[in-house]
């Protein structure tokens, strides 16, 4: 899908904001699309390589039906090359030959997802854009059978993407890395207005979205850098949560610190300060309550694996009758 011939029988992808031109025999950044014949093909098409029952708050989403679970899978690979990468096991230096026997056909998600009791499908973990086909294919089949949809996603989609799969998705946390192009240049081989642009244009469409930055000590920490950030998404909605996410040593970034909790404390601040209703710290071992951002009510208490909503009336505080952003 989203692809087109161009001159000496190659194609030009437009799925993603890399747009690569491939000429025949050869693939994508992700290398995982290939031009035969004049032709793109991929080779993540059910082809599963993790699949989980997980909290929704796991994605995470926080508004959006909490307290139920979501059925997650993912294939292999991704359109960024991030060597802070949490899951470079099955994301990172991925290719057509590592791709798992088989194919689960949609259907077979859809049910599993059903019988399991969950009230939505993610496809999580990777990187979405990179098995758009079959996150198309089982979204719409998904939706047929009263499930929601959500992705976990770098935003890296271009806007005929968005504009193909947002009909069958309901929710989105998108990764919001850095405000620094320089950044996603060097440290994800990507650049950084086409993430600005899919928040933009996700929130236009109607999705829930919610946005999670990974605070990484010495490369995109400093209050001048996280103010940029949270007044970006004040910019587009004070409603919409943001994730600051704990930074653990992995992949290429081995020697780097854990992100200390005083950062998180800073960003919290901060993200308050730009007027953000909602600011989660993640990765941490406590657990995070949602609070009225009118009269302070614990709204929504996490004491994994239990959730409390009981000051909820509906989607609105039990105190003072103000309506609690999100879908429940």
């Amino acid at each position: 899908m989203l692809y087109k011939r161009i001159e000496g029988n190659s194609v030009l992808c437009q799925l993603c904001a890399h747009n690569c031109r491939i000429a025949p025999g050869n693939y994508g950044v992700c290398n995982l699309r290939q031009n035969i014949d004049g032709e793109l093909y991929t080779y993540t098409y059910g082809k599963i390589i993790a699949s989980h029952v997980d909290p929704v708050e796991k994605k995470p989403l926080y508004h959006f039906l909490p307290g139920s679970n979501a059925f997650s899978i993912a294939t292999p690979g991704c359109n960024f090359k991030c060597d802070f990468c949490q899951n470079w096991q099955i994301s990172q230096e991925k290719c057509a030959q590592d791709m798992p026997p088989g194919i689960i056909p949609p259907n077979d998600i859809v049910r599993r997802a059903l019988e399991s009791g969950c009230r939505s499908i993610a496809y999580t973990y990777t990187e979405p854009t990179i098995f758009f086909e079959y996150v198309y294919d089982t979204a719409r089949l998904a939706r047929s059978r009263g499930l929601y949809n959500l992705i976990v996603t770098n935003g890296y989609m271009t806007r005929e993407a968005i504009d193909c799969i947002s009909p069958y998705l309901d929710a989105a946390n998108i990764d919001l890395k850095s405000l620094r192009n320089d950044f996603y240049k060097n440290k994800c081989k990507a650049r950084l207005e086409p993430v600005l642009d899919s928040i933009r244009y996700m929130k236009k469409s109607g999705l829930w979205i919610e946005v999670t930055t990974l605070i990484i000590p010495g490369l995109n920490d400093s209050k001048e850098e996280l103010k940029a950030i949270a007044g970006f998404i004040a910019e587009i909605g004070i409603e919409i949560p943001w994730h600051i996410s704990r930074f653990h040593p992995d992949y290429s970034c081995i020697d780097n610190s854990p992100t200390p909790i005083k950062t998180l404390i800073t960003a919290n601040k901060i993200g308050k300060e730009a007027g953000l209703r909602y600011i989660y710290p993640g990765n941490i071992a406590e657990e995070v309550s949602t609070a009225c951002y009118e009269c302070g009510k614990e709204l929504i208490k996490r004491n994994s694996p239990e959730i409390s909503m009981a000051a909820l009336n509906g989607n609105r505080c039990a105190q003072c009758n103000t309506i609690l952003d999100g879908v429940f």
